[in-house]
Order: structure tokens, then sequence, then C-alpha cells
């Protein structure tokens, strides 16, 4: 996947990756003085949802680990078959924990929470799958 290639609306297909720890998008207790997140049916990109989640940084220290735990930057391809996996990996979550009428924070701490299971995978030496 790429980061720019807009991420289509939920079809309700199972995808065989429903098979996750965290609660689908219709469990988050409602939050109505948070602002609503941006229709993901408009067809927003993984670039815009980081941006508006503000998670890029974090979301680079786990790319950061990544690479560091497949022998550091030796080149553009490596990086980017260190790199897609995750992303590939972030929009499958985003596309299973979220839908229409989330929130910004809700949103927020999806992208959040999955960053930092990964994180965890990293430190205990283990390769986030896919990757």
């Amino acid at each position: 996947m790429n980061p720019s290639t807009p991420i289509p609306a939920d079809t309700g297909e199972k995808t065989g990756a429903e098979n996750t720890s965290f609660p689908p998008h219709d469990t988050f207790p409602p939050d109505p003085g948070s602002p609503r997140f941006p229709d993901l049916s408009t067809g927003m990109t993984l670039e815009q949802i980081i941006d508006l989640t503000g998670e890029l940084v974090h979301l680079n220290e786990l790319v950061m680990m990544h690479i560091e735990n497949t022998g550091g930057f030796v080149g553009t391809d490596a990086y980017f078959r260190t790199v897609q996996p995750l992303l590939d990996l972030l929009e499958v979550e985003i596309r299973i924990r979220c839908g229409s009428g989330i929130t910004q924070q809700q949103m927020k701490l999806v992208v959040h929470d999955w960053i930092d299971k990964e994180i965890r995978v990293c430190r205990k030496g283990g390769r986030v799958q896919g990757t």
C-alpha cells in the first residue's frame, strides 16, 4: 500500500484479519464532545490520517526500530521493504477498527495503540508480521 493511496470505504466484507484483540469501532464509548474524524469513505490517504492524528513522530520511532532490527539503513529499496509492510498492517488495523462516526480522539487512540503494540514487539526482539 502506498501511503498516498486513498483508503476506500469499508464494504463490510471479511478480510481474514478480523481476529484482533482490539475492539471494533462500534464498541467505543460515545464521546459527544470530541470532533468527528473526516469520513473515511471520502478516500483519505494513510498519510492524511497520520497527519490528522499527530502520530508521525511515533510512527517514525517504530520504523526506525525496524530498520535497526534489520541491520540499519542499507538503501532505499531495503527501507521500503521494511516500511511498506508496517504501513499495510496499520491500514488493516484502521479498516478493522474505524468506521464512520469515529471521533478524532478515537482515531488517534487506534493509531497510537497499534504503534505502541508494534514497538513492544520490536523491543522483545520480535518482528511484526509481514516484515
